[in-house]
C-alpha cells in the first residue's frame, strides 16, 4: 500500500469519526431528562391576570445547557384557564428522535388545522426566548422554547 492510499483512508476515517461524534453530540450528548417531581417540571400559563400554575400528570421533559431552545415537554393537564394568552406564530422545534412523546411535525399540523391552540406559558424565560405550549382539548400539552420577535423599539443588540 502506498502513502496516498494510507492518507486517504486516514482522512476518510477521521471524517467518519468526526461526523459520528457530531451526530451523537446533537442527538444525545447535551440533553438531560427533567425530573418529573422537580421544579423544572412545574408549568404555568400566562393570563391577563398573570402567571397561573398548571396541574400536570404524566410529565416528560428534556433540557440542555447548550441552548435555550432545547427544552421540550409533554404532559396531561387537568384544566387550562380559558383566558390563556394566545401565542401567534408558534412553530414547534424538532427534538431528538429518542424523545418520542414530542412530534414537532404533528404538533405544527395540529396548530395549523385548529386541533390544538398555542398559548404563552412564560414570556422571556431566557432573554428573547418564550416558553410556548400547544394545548389540546383532551388535556394533552406539549411545550417548547421559541425565539420571540424583536420590535424595532428594543433594537437588535440590547
Amino acid at each position: 500500500m502506498n502513502w496516498g492510499k494510507l492518507a486517504a483512508i486516514a482522512l476518510l476515517g477521521s471524517a467518519i469519526a468526526a461526523g459520528a461524534g457530531m451526530w451523537y453530540a446533537q442527538e444525545y450528548g447535551y440533553y438531560d431528562p427533567i425530573d418529573p417531581n422537580g421544579p423544572g417540571a412545574a408549568l404555568g400559563i400566562t393570563t391577563p391576570a398573570g402567571q397561573q400554575p398548571l396541574v400536570l400528570t404524566g410529565f416528560e421533559g428534556i433540557d440542555a445547557d447548550s441552548s435555550p431552545l432545547r427544552w421540550r415537554a409533554c404532559a396531561m393537564v387537568e384544566d387550562i384557564p380559558a383566558d390563556a394568552l394566545p401565542f401567534d406564530g408558534a412553530t414547534p422545534l424538532v427534538g431528538p428522535r429518542w424523545f418520542g412523546c414530542f412530534d414537532a411535525a404533528r404538533i405544527g399540523e395540529d396548530l395549523e388545522s385548529g386541533a390544538a391552540r398555542a398559548v404563552l406559558s412564560v414570556s422571556d424565560i431566557r432573554p428573547d426566548v418564550d416558553r410556548v405550549l400547544a394545548v389540546y382539548p383532551d388535556g394533552r400539552v406539549y411545550g417548547w422554547h421559541q425565539y420571540n420577535d424583536k420590535t424595532p423599539e428594543r433594537g437588535v443588540m440590547d
